[in-house]
């Protein structure tokens, strides 16, 4: 760093341009006073020595003595004129400055009234048409008058040139010079040394505030003084102490807000003015990827426009706006707030909750409640309506009464069916299914399945056949009572919905971790778009068959479970027209 741009130079500069000044202009006073007073002295030394060639030369009156005594008094440098009337005059050795002659004198204007008046007259006479005037070429004339014996009115001239003041002033000068050096030299020592005293605390507080701004708040300023500088120094360790308890403060809120913002099962979304996102959490950044439909896509975008206009709103009327947005499949209900900025409202805060469970189940109990009413309904007509016939003895016969019966008997097995699958299904989605596992060989227990519907597909003109491991003693965990249920299930409905003729297969496959088993037909299939409902509850593919004959809907939903209950999973595949096969496979180790 130059010395030039810290504190210590711009002090030391500052003292020295400042006694710099002072000794400038007190050198300029110093010599403007020697030289008026030396000119002073010059003036007085004339005056007294003309009084004294006066008195000599009217002591001795039309004497050659006087004249010389009175020259001998006068010094060299200095020229003396005896004029007892202006034709008498006497003077000493010629001036060397030329333009001083005695006639010059004794006709100046000013000069020439001593002859009139007796009075002393003094006059500084400058040399005529020089460049480079100066004092120093002047010459000071003093007239004193001289009584003669005659009575006649004369007057002594002596002159000097101020040139001897030159010598004098340039000593004056060299010596207030020595002295301003020295003064400069102590000034400048005595500068380094404050500046340095002062500077030195404040380099190291210049360090100290670098650590502060790195984030080290440990960092204090050693205290040597108890000035200014002492309490600047305590005072920047007080901010230090202060700064670390706030950033640790703000830190711990920071924490805290964040910890609270992950943990929140609700999105969150907070703009400015603009609509610019401000802070968002997890299921937040979830909410704007299903928005773009993207998941890479860059999230420092604005948020949706229908939220832009709930924000929008909020700035208006300053009051909480809350709607229901469906996006992606997904309803989210928003709730959006003003935030303050002291007076103004300087953003918003969005909370997003996502209610597509919540929807979901509420359509899945409207569809149950309507589809279970939809399933009592026709039983419960034909009980009603067969029970009526008996009692008004619309049946004649014997047989007529015992056919109307058995439909009675047939449909209340139906119903206690219906609420037995209703209460296992509930039963399980809650968790409450109970398994009693126990080690089964595979191909035996899936033969034993398969053989007992053979009958029934004898009756329906279909070929159903088991395809057996290669390996006849693989063997897995499981609850048998509970996957012959799944079997029985899925094997009845490939039966059903196989034309004559058609083929029903059994399949298993052994995989490293467990094993797949298929049931396969190539009945009439179902549509693509029922394939993701065909497991829930009272689902029917088959919209034209009869309610009676093709099952209560319930059987895939209670398989589903079952098998999620053995950790393992169900899917189904299908073509229209080609048929279909259901597979679930279940774990060795569950």
């Amino acid at each position: 760093m130059k010395i030039w741009k810290s504190v210590v130079g711009k002090l030391w500069l500052t003292i020295l341009l400042l006694v710099s000044f002072v000794l400038f202009i007190l050198t300029i006073l110093l010599l403007e006073f020697f030289e008026s007073y030396h000119v002073t002295q010059i003036e007085q030394d004339l005056e007294t020595t003309a009084n004294k060639i006066a008195h000599i030369v009217e002591q001795h009156p039309n004497d050659n003595v006087g004249i010389q005594m009175a020259l001998e008094i006068v010094d060299k440098p200095t020229q003396v004129i005896i004029a007892y009337n202006r034709s008498n005059v006497f003077y000493s050795a010629p001036s060397k400055n030329k333009h001083i002659t005695p006639a010059k004198i004794l006709n100046d204007p000013q000069l020439s009234k001593v002859f009139k008046s007796q009075k002393t007259e003094k006059k500084e006479i400058e040399p005529p048409n020089e460049k480079s005037r100066n004092r120093y070429d002047n010459t000071l004339v003093v007239g004193v008058p001289l009584q003669t014996v005659k009575g006649e009115n004369g007057a002594i001239f002596i002159y000097q040139s101020l040139n001897v003041l030159k010598d004098t002033t340039q000593q004056t000068t060299k010596i207030i010079l020595l002295s301003a050096g020295i003064a400069i030299i102590l000034t400048t020592f005595f500068a380094f040394f404050l500046s340095t005293r002062i500077a030195a605390p404040l380099r190291k507080m210049r360090l100290a505030a670098f650590e502060v701004a790195k984030g080290k708040f440990d960092t204090k300023v050693p205290i040597l003084t108890h000035d200014e500088i002492g309490e600047l120094a305590t005072a920047f360790n007080q901010m230090g102490k202060q700064l670390k308890f706030n950033m640790n403060a703000l830190r711990q809120e920071k924490e805290q807000l964040t910890s609270i913002l992950s943990s929140m099962a609700d999105g969150v979304l907070t703009f400015d003015r603009d609509g610019t996102i401000l802070i968002t959490n997890p299921p937040g950044e979830k909410f704007l990827q299903q928005w773009l439909n993207d998941p890479s896509q860059n999230l420092d975008l604005p948020a949706p426009e229908e939220i832009l206009a709930l924000l929008h709103k909020v700035i208006e009327t300053e009051k909480e706006q809350t709607d229901e947005l469906k996006i992606q499949g997904h309803s989210y209900v928003v709730i959006v707030s003003p935030l303050y900025n002291q007076k103004d409202v300087r953003g918003a805060v969005a909370v997003l909750r996502d209610m597509t469970e919540e929807r979901k189940l509420d359509k899945l109990r409207d569809d149950f409640i309507a589809n279970v009413s939809h399933e009592l309904r026709t039983p419960i007509a034909m009980l009603q309506g067969y029970s009526e016939a008996i009692i008004d003895d619309i049946a004649a016969s014997d047989e007529e009464k015992k056919e109307f019966a058995k439909i009675i008997y047939d449909e209340t097995l139906r119903i206690g069916r219906l609420v037995n699958e209703l209460l296992d299904l509930a039963r399980m989605e809650a968790g409450h299914i109970t398994l009693y596992k126990e080690d089964t060989e595979i191909n035996p227990f899936i033969e034993r399945v398969t053989n007992k519907f053979q009958g029934l597909a004898r009756e329906k003109n279909v070929n159903l056949s088991y395809e057996r491991i290669t390996d006849n003693n693989t063997s897995i965990d499981l609850d048998p009572d509970r996957i012959e249920q799944v079997l029985t299930n899925l094997i009845d409905n490939a039966i059903r919905h196989t034309g004559q003729n058609g083929n029903v297969k059994v399949m298993v496959d052994r995989k490293e971790n467990g094993i797949t088993v298929h049931v396969q037909d190539n009945g009439s299939g179902i549509p693509e778009e029922d394939l993701p409902f065909v497991f829930e509850r009272f689902y029917k593919a088959d919209k034209a068959r009869t309610r009676g004959k093709s099952g209560t809907g319930l059987g895939l939903a209670i398989a589903k479970n079952i098998v999620d209950a053995h950790n393992g999973h169900i899917f189904v595949k299908s073509k229209i027209g080609q048929g279909t096969t259901f597979s679930f496979f279940l774990p060795y180790t569950s």
